[in-house]
């Protein structure tokens, strides 16, 4: 007893970044994003495909090389812009990663079961030392 009143700022301390820690884990285990580097292994290895849902004065400012410009208002208009394949991986990218996450539930709604949004988006893209395109 007498160590825990000893030492009850390093057990808490213990114990708030245990819960940040687990906090992170789940929060991130229940959006279903990809990191930048898992995002390139897909599209590699996977023949995985990246959708941009910014704006196009966005996507023209900048974007990841190979990405399809889709805006998240057309995403259910423009499924013939799509992968045919709906177990392809379909890799969601916006700025931050808000609207990819929307996207993305939206595709698994319309049967792409390998749909996830690009965690942190194009500022964790960059973030990564990835290339960015300007067009």
């Amino acid at each position: 007893m007498k160590f825990v009143i000893d030492n009850l700022a390093l057990i808490a301390i213990a114990l708030v970044s245990g819960g940040m820690l687990l906090w992170s884990t789940f929060s991130r285990g229940t959006g279903g994003g990809v990191t930048p580097a898992e995002a390139v292994r897909l599209v590699n290895r996977e023949k995985g495909v990246l959708i941009d849902v910014c704006e196009p004065a966005e996507h023209t400012a900048g974007h990841c090389p190979g990405s399809r410009n889709i805006p998240l208002g057309q995403i259910e208009q423009r499924q013939s812009d799509l992968p045919k394949n709906k177990e392809t991986p379909v890799l969601v990218m916006c700025q931050s990663g808000a609207r990819a996450s929307r996207a993305a539930m939206t595709l698994r709604k319309l049967g792409y079961v390998r749909a996830a949004a690009v965690a942190g988006g194009l500022r964790a893209w960059r973030e990564a030392g990835l290339p960015v395109e300007k067009s």
